[in-house]
């Protein structure tokens, strides 16, 4: 299957896929795994944290290499290292004095280490500082990492923060204990590589600019946004994808586990946050990718609620207005509230349990959680071997660990790794090894994301059980490679995908390739701007799965999507009045500008509402609009049992907080009733000069005052200068 391309377009590139497929998304082709150095060419040293404990849930001391057979794809491996990590439990308030570190070599046989305590100098640098091929460079030494996420906490939260790390520094932290400090507003920082110097660290933790990217934040008591954006913050070029930054927290977090992969030991990542938000595209690809990568890493996070216990007013306290309306009389806003504390904690959560660690929640005290990471750390064993498979082919290997028949005996529990990525070269691959490598990598349970993919479905009713679903996807133009070729510059990107419903049952698929050519200004304008794709299909009411990869074909980068979402049954009868997706938008698409590549679905470009006197209304997806533009609004009100219009009644309100900034005029809808799928369409244009930037919720509400029905629709927005 082909598509259509289009060309430039007020910042956006435009891809048409017209066949009723699937979406794309972000990912990036498997990479070698932390933990796995590579020697000369192909030869790959692997090395597996593996935590035996006994009956009595203590670590078992005293193991020898004998007492474990390693398998590496059903083949057994030969043991090259092997050294026993003993982690002390005693607390102290005062500083150790740190002992010269013991000299590490291979272990040729099953002999345990002598332990001593290393000296550990304070460092401060942006990286985290990588041990030797085969090194275990911090011999028992428990590594801890206290990560700031600046951009989920406001002011207060950052406060209370910084004093529980203080807190645990001077009274809480033990003498086998070396620590890291991470922080997240922009970017990632490393601002204090592992040390055991208490001051080096307090001084730290002292120096965090408090504010810091808390224009990011989200007011965790109701969800609400903080109300004092500005648009100083907004300055990136691939702004879009920084905004609903969600996906960008959870990035971060994936960066930093791979980092902390450069070390063969255990680390624990204390992660500080007033929860995190469902905002922006909702991509459970990049929080599976996230704790996929920490697993691989042998990083276990324990994720701290820095709102600690929070008990809110439904109907707002002393520093929020009330919410208004009926809402506040039936329970819904209170009931909303609670949904949106919820899901903030939700993520946190899952970060914890999928990675071996726990999470602190509603507590006061934040120091708790530290201490909680600092006591999961237990002794455990590291062992490596070279992998018999020298083949750089990008593939998973699984690792199984056999324990011995004695050490059976006394074991209740042996956690490791079950596997990793091999490394490859994706030069090197033929066209059946690409292909291959797409398949593998759709039905792999671990996502790539080395290309970022933002992806939005919408779906409009065409009869009583098909419903049309529009898919679009923004990938950044910054991140995709360009080749020379006939003196244009070109990329070229491949799409595979499939939607699956609640039964796991394949329901819609596709693949697809484009090569997008380039020439004059574009090619300098394309690391500045977007580039979209659409598809469409058609589904029956129900739940479903979209999983969608993508793969730009210069260096082989990889993205995947995946996302749930429910097309509901809008001829059931309801108090409230049925619509569509509302779709919002800055772009509007000429047909005619798109340069012919394929055969046109003319069935599905008919059936396609987006598309209106030759001109395709282009999803916004990340919600980022500029102030010279304009807003435009389209969705469907469906009216079943109408023979003719019946009246309705529209607005659009733009919301700062609690306070309305701005509201439409209303719009009379009183023509264009679809006669076969009784959908009457809804279009505004709104200017939006008079919307200062900052962040907002976006209200689309539509009434038919003959049916006492209504309906809204809800969804944030970002206005940058």
């Amino acid at each position: 299957m082909r598509a259509l391309i289009a060309t430039l377009l007020s910042g956006l590139l435009i891809l048409s896929a017209q066949p009723p497929q699937q979406q794309v998304n972000q990912t990036p082709p498997a990479a070698t795994p932390k933990g796995v150095v590579k020697f000369g060419t192909t030869t790959q040293l692997v090395v597996v944290d593996v935590s035996a404990k006994g009956k009595n849930g203590e670590p078992i001391k005293g193991l020898k290499a004998s007492d474990f057979v390693v398998t590496e794809d059903g083949k057994k491996q030969d043991l090259k290292v092997f050294q026993f990590q003993e982690l002390e439990e005693t607390v102290t308030p005062e500083p150790v004095p740190a002992k010269k570190a013991p000299e590490v070599k291979e272990v040729k046989k099953a002999d345990t280490p002598t332990p001593a305590v290393p000296e550990v100098k304070s460092v401060v640098a942006n990286s985290i500082a990588p041990s030797k091929p085969g090194e275990v460079k911090y011999k028992d030494r428990r590594l801890l990492v206290m990560f700031f996420d600046m951009t989920s906490m406001p002011i207060q939260d950052q406060i209370r923060a910084q004093a529980a790390a203080q807190k645990f520094l001077k009274t809480q932290m033990t003498p086998a204990d070396l620590m890291a400090i991470m922080t997240f507003s922009s970017d990632l920082k490393v601002l204090q590589d592992f040390t055991d110097d208490r001051d080096a660290l307090a001084k730290v933790i002292k120096g965090l600019t408090v504010g810091e990217g808390s224009d990011f934040a989200v007011d965790g008591s109701t969800g609400a946004d903080n109300e004092d954006d500005t648009g100083a913050a907004y300055t990136a070029d691939d702004t879009e994808f920084n905004i609903f930054n969600t996906d960008r927290k959870l990035a971060a977090l994936e960066s930093a586990a791979r980092m902390l992969g450069a070390l063969s030991e255990k680390k624990a990542l204390v992660y500080f946050a007033s929860g995190v938000s469902t905002t922006g595209v909702d991509n459970e690809a990049q929080l599976r990718a996230t704790i996929n990568a920490a697993i691989r890493n042998n990083v276990a996070f324990f994720p701290i609620d820095a709102r600690g216990l929070v008990a809110s007013a439904p109907l707002g306290d002393a520093t929020k207005g009330s919410p208004g309306g009926s809402s506040m009389y039936g329970g819904s806003s209170a009931r909303s509230q609670q949904k949106s504390f919820q899901g903030q904690q939700e993520t946190l959560f899952t970060l914890a349990a999928d990675t071996g660690g726990k999470a602190l929640l509603d507590n006061n005290d934040l120091g708790l959680g530290i201490v909680q990471a600092q006591k999961e750390m237990s002794s455990y064993y590291i062992i490596g071997y070279y992998s018999g498979n020298d083949k750089l082919d990008g593939r998973y290997r699984r690792i199984k660990i056999q324990p011995s028949t004695e050490l059976q005996a006394k074991l209740s529990k042996l956690d490791y790794r079950q596997g990793y990525f091999a490394g490859k070269e994706f030069g090197k691959f033929n066209s059946s090894d690409k292909e291959r490598q797409l398949q593998e990598a759709l039905m792999l349970g671990d996502p790539m994301t080395d290309l970022s993919v933002a992806l939005e479905v919408d779906y409009f009713r065409l009869t009583r059980d098909s419903y049309f679903v529009p898919v679009t996807v923004k990938i950044p133009g910054s991140e995709l490679e360009l080749a020379k070729q006939g003196g244009a510059s070109t990329t070229k990107l491949d799409f595979i995908g499939e939607v699956k419903d609640s039964k796991g049952v394949v329901k819609g698929n596709v693949r697809d390739y484009q090569e997008i050519k380039l020439k004059g200004d574009t090619v300098g304008q394309l690391s500045k701007r977007t580039l979209a794709y659409d598809t469409g299909f058609t589904l029956a009411p129900g739940t479903y799965t979209l999983k969608f990869l993508t793969r730009e074909n210069e260096t082989g980068k990889m993205g995947t999507f995946e996302t749930k979402f429910v097309i509901p049954d809008l001829t059931a009868a309801s108090k409230y009045l049925p619509i569509s997706s509302v779709v919002i938008s800055s772009q509007r698409q000429d047909m005619n500008s798109s340069l012919a590549t394929a055969e046109k679905d003319k069935k599905l470009l008919a059936a396609n509402p987006l598309i209106s006197e030759n001109q395709k209304l282009v999803p916004s997806v990340t919600r980022v609009f500029k102030k010279e533009q304009d807003l435009f609004v389209y969705l469907q009100a469906y009216e079943p049992e109408a023979a003719t219009t019946q009246p309705l009644v529209a607005t659009v309100t733009f919301y700062r907080g609690k306070v309305m900034a701005f509201q439409t005029a209303p719009l009379q809808i009183t023509e264009g009733l679809d006669a076969k799928s009784k959908a009457l369409p809804v279009r505004f244009s709104v200017p939006l000069g008079k919307l200062q930037p900052g962040r907002y919720t976006c209200q689309v509400s539509v009434l038919d005052p003959g049916a006492q029905k209504f309906a809204f629709w809800r969804a944030p927005i970002v206005m940058v200068p």
